[in-house]
């Protein structure tokens, strides 16, 4: 039989660091726990679901014994901050009414958002509602991701397809997914598209190499240099 497991939860705590990093006293654990989620749900409706869309893929949460500390991933670290910090500013005091604590916010841009599974799932679905050809709309941004450099790509949609009566999965996939290998770096994006036929779901997997891969690419560029030699 296979299991499916989602990629992140596989990896975190061991390669990947967890998105919400607190500790609480198990009265308040609960309490804690329905306040982030009310946070990234929040955060995905006014920053993801209404134009302009502002690309945001990971919020993390830190906490300290009164104060909230937000991370927010985001392409468009621009639309998110607004002209001299309006929007930035409009978005903490909706959160602190929201859960009724201080809120800090900061904003990490993503330099490449086609290596981003989240980014590249929600582009698909945003296409799918404007009635794309999903076979064409899965390929580009298949060829688009493996461009940027990724080592892999798979994009899995499910649904009415087209419009179809019978609801099917389609596949694209290009390069390799190890997805049993805990030290791959293997990013995952999950994305619904409410149609006018139906709601179609789009899952991502993103194969970026193994973790640290790059560092020892970097050190053996190094070793294999030739010494400079001083005058004599």
């Amino acid at each position: 039989m296979g299991q499916k497991v989602n990629p992140i939860g596989f990896r975190t705590g061991v390669t990947l660091d967890w998105k919400s990093r607190w500790y609480a006293p198990k009265a308040a654990y609960g309490e804690f726990l329905i306040e982030d989620c009310r946070l990234r749900k929040y955060i995905h409706e006014r920053l993801n679901g209404r134009p302009p869309y502002a690309a945001v893929s990971k919020v993390e949460i830190e906490r300290t014994r009164s104060d909230v500390r937000l991370v927010l991933h985001t392409a468009r670290p621009g639309l998110v901050i607004g002209p001299r910090g309006a929007e930035i500013d409009k978005l903490r005091e909706e959160l602190e009414e929201l859960i009724d604590r201080k809120i800090s916010l900061n904003v990490v841009e993503i330099k490449q958002p086609d290596l981003d599974a989240q980014l590249v799932s929600d582009a698909v679905a945003e296409q799918l509602k404007k009635r794309g050809s999903f076979r064409r709309i899965m390929k580009m941004r298949c060829e688009a991701t493996m461009a940027a450099g990724a080592k892999g790509v798979r994009i899995l949609c499910s649904g009415r397809l087209g419009g179809a009566e019978m609801a099917r999965s389609e596949t694209q996939k290009q390069g390799s997914i190890p997805l049993q290998t805990l030290q791959a770096n293997v990013g995952y994006g999950y994305s619904i598209a409410k149609t006018s036929y139906g709601t179609i779901g789009v899952k991502v997997w993103i194969y970026l190499g193994n973790f640290g891969e790059e560092v020892t690419a970097v050190a053996e560029e190094t070793s294999r240099r030739p010494r400079q030699r001083g005058r004599l």
